[in-house]
């Protein structure tokens, strides 16, 4: 029988070990020596939310659920109905099929089919590869339809630094500017330095503690082009996410399960995006696929 997750696809290269998912073409576990990097599910469990899911073909949230796009409204099925936003794509309980399974490497891939909210054919095709460097993922969409469609994708793992919780690791995030939120629904207010907030300002490192993180960074400073988080904890172990410039934004949230000890705060999720959220709506970064075009994304997790 197949597990609640789907099928579970094992890659292993230079130490690090994975599994993915193909519900969701999630990051099921990705390990270096034994030593976890993302907070792990079981195989036969229901996904927990969008741990280490594929974002497609929106990350974030759209506010309401509605959008206009080449001058024609959609309603998008509300799937965050607390807040009455629609959350984080299409995709996320998609059964991918496999095109390559090799030792290292796996490429999935689903349509997502014209719909209501969403009247787009669009493929989308994910590499998940190890080397010496980690685990790289890399998604790429196609506009198999006759009409241009909107579009962004990002990931959803939560970093694991080492031993204890988010609040005992130390935090580096080189994003000058923040997007600040509602209280209530987290829908987007406006874009800010962090010097205005410096309890979100992770420019040097330092301890997360108990601060408060659900918001998308932008203004990323870059080496040869690349942008990198680096999380370490108390011992001396840690984890690094680094992403080039398909990715403008990055959602960064802490996890907070209040009461659900077993759950809260026990790993960091690291977004890299394509577009901010709402970006259905503010067209800011918006990915337009013309029919027949392509669009990649790649981003990389690896140990310290």
């Amino acid at each position: 029988m197949v597990s609640r997750s789907g099928r579970q696809l094992r890659i292993a290269a230079h130490g690090y070990e994975a599994v993915i998912a193909s519900v969701g073409a999630s990051l099921r576990t990705l390990t270096l020596d034994g030593r976890d990097l993302v907070v792990p599910f079981e195989a036969d469990e229901v996904r927990p939310g969008y741990r280490g899911t594929t974002l497609a073909p929106w990350p974030n949230r759209i506010v309401d659920g509605r959008y206009t796009f080449g001058g024609v409204e959609h309603q998008l099925p509300l799937t965050e109905p607390a807040r009455g936003q629609a959350l984080h794509g299409l995709l996320s309980w998609a059964e991918f099929s496999d095109r390559v399974v090799e030792d290292d490497r796996v490429v999935l891939a689903a349509v997502i089919e014209p719909q209501g909210g969403y009247p787009f054919r669009i493929e989308v095709e994910t590499e998940y590869r190890l080397d010496s460097g980690g685990l790289t993922q890399t998604v790429t969409a196609r506009n198999l339809g006759a009409d241009a469609a909107p579009w962004g994708t990002g990931p959803h793992p939560y970093l694991v630094a080492g031993p204890g919780r988010v609040d005992d690791w130390t935090f580096t995030l080189p994003a000058s500017e923040v997007l600040t939120v509602t209280p209530d629904r987290l829908s987007p207010v406006s874009v800010e330095s962090v010097a205005e907030h410096p309890e979100w300002d992770f420019r040097a490192p330092r301890a997360i503690g108990d601060v408060f993180i659900d918001h998308a960074f932008t203004g990323l400073s870059r080496f040869d082009g690349v942008a990198e988080v680096r999380l370490t904890a108390t011992d001396g172990t840690g984890v690094a996410m680094t992403w080039d410039d398909h990715c403008p934004w990055v959602q960064v949230h802490t996890a907070d399960n209040p009461g659900l000890d077993g759950i809260h705060r026990i790993g960091l999720a690291v977004e890299p995006m394509t577009c901010p959220p709402d970006a259905f709506n503010s067209a800011v970064d918006l990915v337009v696929l013309e029919p027949g075009d392509t669009h990649s994304a790649s981003w990389t997790i690896r140990a310290l």
